[in-house]
């Protein structure tokens, strides 16, 4: 079958940064799906990945996290499925991605899509869905249908995560939700999502927030430049606040200034249920049927912004720069190899 990998670490510019090669058939384990993969999204793992861990000498990796697909075969041991499924899921990052034609999942990791999408705007959603539903729930202890009186900052509101999380706490929470957005394109998307508040980004958040008139914050989602924002949010956040974070600091946090608020520090990544087999794995394919339930029924709509077309080098490529820029709105999905 025809996948996309990499076996350097490469510049996107770099001819060499993605390649189409050719691999055997995959065979599903006893927990498996094999899925005829239908569409993609392009996530920050995927450059993070492609740029900056290096692949073992000789070997290659098929990077993509987030899939919707045709449910091909089943492992002996997969409940709740059947051949012709139409899922999706953002799969393990110990185990081959989707950028393939083919690929194996856990089911326990997958649920149905939701009927009234295409597969193209399913696609945009898993990984940033577990992301955010992980946050919010079981990070920040948001109890669902609670949080009244409570204001949650999301830090990137616009992005992919910051897209599907602004909806979520919308719908399932009583939270008073003020995003973080810089350009009047994206100010407007984060409130057509259900952000109460915007404030501007590029500005210190404690002032931003001041002179908004909104106060303290007792719940932050940091999802993008926390060490640049690190100071400004433990000094907007209210005594005993949480703050919640998914990207990659360029040096340690201090957690020193968190003692005197008595704050919390909690971090949020997807992967870890399915990378160390916890107990609960099985709750990130119940959320996504959560989810999904919630699309079908109006509540929740896909943060589809660009689809790029059929999988090639060329279009995987324009993706990856595309996220790599930092500027994008929502999510950036590819179709199916073309035939």
């Amino acid at each position: 079958m025809k996948a996309i990998a990499h076996r350097q670490n490469l510049p996107i510019t770099s001819p060499d940064a993605l390649l189409l090669i050719d691999l055997p058939e995959p065979v599903p384990g006893p927990c498996d799906l094999l899925v005829q993969v239908e569409a993609v999204s392009v996530n920050p793992v995927d450059v993070k990945l492609r740029a900056g861990l290096p692949v073992p000498e000789g070997q290659h990796r098929v990077l993509g996290w987030d899939a919707a697909g045709t449910v091909l075969a089943l492992g002996s041991e997969v409940s709740g499925f059947a051949v012709g499924d139409r899922v999706w899921y953002a799969g393990a990052i110990d185990r081959a991605g989707s950028n393939s034609e083919r690929q194996v999942v856990d089911h326990r990791i997958v649920s149905r899509m939701p009927e009234s999408l295409s597969f193209a705007e399913a696609a945009a959603l898993p990984l940033t869905s577990i992301t955010a539903w992980e946050l919010l729930f079981d990070r920040l202890g948001v109890p669902q249908g609670g949080g009244e009186g409570q204001r949650l900052l999301v830090v990137g509101a616009a992005g992919g995560v910051g897209s599907i999380l602004v909806q979520i706490a919308r719908q399932f929470t009583q939270l008073e939700i003020i995003g973080t957005a810089s350009r009047p394109e994206t100010r407007e998307w984060v409130l057509e999502l259900g952000a109460h508040h915007v404030v501007d980004h590029r500005q210190p958040l404690n002032e931003a927030l001041k002179t908004a008139g909104l106060g303290p914050v007792h719940l932050v989602a940091s999802l993008t430049r926390t060490d640049h924002h690190y100071l400004a949010l433990v000094d907007a956040l209210a005594p005993q606040g949480r703050l919640a974070l998914i990207d990659d600091p360029a040096g340690p946090l201090d957690a020193r200034p968190l003692k005197s608020k008595s704050l919390s520090l909690h971090w949020e990544l997807m992967f870890t249920r399915s990378r160390y087999q916890t107990d609960d794995i099985g709750e990130q394919g119940k959320l996504l049927a959560r989810v999904a339930s919630a699309i079908d029924a109006g509540r929740i709509r896909t943060t589809m912004q660009r689809n790029f077309g059929p999988m090639s080098v060329g279009t995987l490529r324009e993706a990856h720069a595309t996220v790599e820029s930092g500027t994008s709105i929502g999510k950036a999905v590819l179709t199916r190899f073309g035939r």
